[in-house]
């Protein structure tokens, strides 16, 4: 399905790397072009029809006696049950999800929607749609941010970025869900666990991966996203874009590093002990039980000094897509990042390219220079 790429060849520019990896998108979009095609779900559709179903029923077709039909039934009815009991076992065991197997889970027809509204005005224009869209999800652009918060937290001592491993990447790929949704380029975890069991692949990946940390480039390949806007559920209306949210979509092997680059950074920061101690969501190894526990301390705190205690919770909408970009860099260094780090995420967060699907509609590309997508 690739075309593999000697593990012996060095990337000494970012032109280098950049034609690789373009040669690597290049293979994976003839092997979908060459072997994918379109599939219309229709009430006749049988998922359950087998070679076997086949053959009863050309047999039957043959010498139209009532044996053969009765065998065709036969097989007809043991291909539904197999199918039927593997599926549910697959959900109520694999997926560990029974409720897919109620009617409510199935497709729904799509809201009603009137013309989008945005600042006092209606859009009728795909155009001016796809416009306010965009400057709607990324209000936070030109923002100011005050880096002088920073000033108040202590250098962290700089800490090694020792080069990516094996082991770390068939950890990362195991753990992925082969049942997620596809990606842009068409590569599904499936598909990529597949080509990583051969270690000459493997070892490419690993060398991009790595040389793009020394070289403090990220791929331009891996900055194209696609943003998906769907409808929230429960809204009277659909008129408006807070009606709607955007879920991004990106390429599978920019996934599959930014997980090893994901469990690096959790591991450096929390040995330079720069998480707050209340700090739990989203990092290993603490769990809604280490939340509890946290509650119930600050609550008994209180009760000690014959104190009231009251919890406040609220969400920050849309926290990783409003992410400014020269704050982020800053804390990085602060953190105990060398160099190469620094400017392999300086780069990360630039020249990053999205495009929107809504429904059936398309919108050309849009630059996104905040958020960490």
């Amino acid at each position: 399905m690739l075309s593999r790429t000697s593990t012996s060849l060095i990337y000494q520019t970012a032109i280098n790397l950049k034609d690789t990896t373009n040669s690597l998108a290049s293979s994976l979009k003839n092997a979908w072009r060459m072997n994918s095609k379109q599939v219309n779900i229709m009430r006749y559709s049988k998922s359950w029809w087998n070679k076997e179903c086949s053959l009863a029923l050309s047999n039957y077709r043959l010498t139209r006696s009532l044996n053969n039909w009765k065998i065709f039934k036969s097989k007809v009815k043991s291909s539904k049950w197999s199918f039927f009991d593997s599926k549910i076992q697959e959900i109520a065991n694999k997926k560990q999800g029974p409720w897919e197997l109620i009617n409510w889970v199935n497709k729904r027809k799509l809201p009603a929607i009137e013309a989008i509204k945005h600042n006092s005005q209606q859009y009728h224009n795909i155009d001016d749609l796809w416009n306010a869209l965009h400057s709607t999800f990324n209000t936070v652009l030109h923002c100011q941010v005050d880096i002088d918060i920073l000033d108040e937290i202590i250098d962290k001592p700089t800490s090694l970025w020792p080069p990516f491993s094996k082991e770390e990447f068939k950890i990362a790929i195991a753990n992925c869900n082969n049942t997620l949704t596809s990606s842009p380029d068409k590569l599904l975890w499936s598909h990529l666990k597949i080509i990583l069991k051969d270690d000459e692949c493997l070892n490419s990946i690993i060398c991009i991966a790595n040389t793009c940390i020394e070289l403090g480039y990220w791929l331009s390949h891996f900055k194209k996203s696609t943003t998906v806007v769907i409808s929230k559920l429960n809204k009277k209306l659909y008129d408006t874009f807070k009606s709607f949210k955007p879920i991004i979509l990106l390429n599978t092997m920019n996934k599959l590093i930014k997980k090893l680059i994901r469990e690096r950074l959790q591991f450096i920061i929390a040995a330079n002990n720069f998480i707050y101690p209340s700090q739990l969501g989203g990092l290993k190894f603490k769990s809604m039980t280490d939340t509890d526990i946290a509650l119930t301390h600050i609550i008994w705190m209180g009760w000690v000094k014959k104190l009231t205690t009251s919890t406040l919770a609220f969400d920050i909408m849309q926290f990783f897509l409003s992410l400014n970009h020269c704050l982020l860099t800053l804390i990085i260094k602060k953190v105990g990042f060398n160099n190469h780090i620094i400017s392999f995420f300086s780069n990360y967060l630039m020249d990053r390219k999205t495009n929107y699907f809504w429904n059936n509609f398309t919108s050309s590309i849009f630059n996104v220079n905040i958020g960490v997508g």
